[in-house]
């Protein structure tokens, strides 16, 4: 990528980071728990003026696993979390809007699928948070744990592609604000 992703901008500008924020609010996140790694000193201002909380993930070379524990670690309360990633440039609201049209309880595991394929964002209960944490490792992240448990899919491939981006639409540069 040429600079951690969450300093990625698009080609207006926008952080990825920011995008992402945005897209979690307005799907209906009464709460946002940002976690950083690498670069979260440049990555920090980006979020001054938004309604979020930030955590850092001290161990975050080890792979996104070690983001994923960071933020259930964090988490105080709530029946369930909205985990998605800063990558998925296409990935808005209306997916996020989607992926909460269910009755979301303590033991809700859901995520988007794309044409059937799953996804991020996933909906991960409370019931779940010392699981995933338990078997968050590496670059694997939920994947173990989700792949070892029934998980509702649901259909966002009309909103979306959910592809994740590992390559920078402006050459790596950082976004401008």
């Amino acid at each position: 990528m040429g600079t951690p992703k969450a300093l990625v901008g698009d080609e207006d500008g926008t952080s990825w980071l920011v995008r992402s924020v945005a897209a979690l609010r307005e799907g209906g996140c009464d709460r946002v728990l940002v976690v950083l790694g690498s670069s979260a000193d440049e990555a920090r201002p980006l979020l001054e003026g938004y309604d979020v909380d930030v955590v850092v993930a001290q161990d975050w070379n080890e792979g996104m696993g070690a983001s994923l524990r960071t933020g259930l670690n964090a988490l105080l309360g709530g029946q369930a979390v909205v985990v998605s990633l800063v990558d998925l440039p296409d990935v808005g609201s209306d997916v996020i809007r989607r992926l909460l049209a269910r009755a979301v309880t303590t033991a809700t595991l859901a995520r988007a699928s794309y044409d059937g394929t799953p996804g991020h964002p996933v909906l991960i209960g409370r019931d779940h948070w010392a699981g995933v944490v338990g078997t968050a490792r590496g670059d694997r992240g939920a994947r173990d744990y989700l792949a070892a448990r029934e998980v509702e899919l649901v259909e966002c491939g009309d909103l979306a592609t959910g592809r994740d981006v590992d390559t920078s639409p402006t050459g790596g540069q950082p976004a401008a604000e």
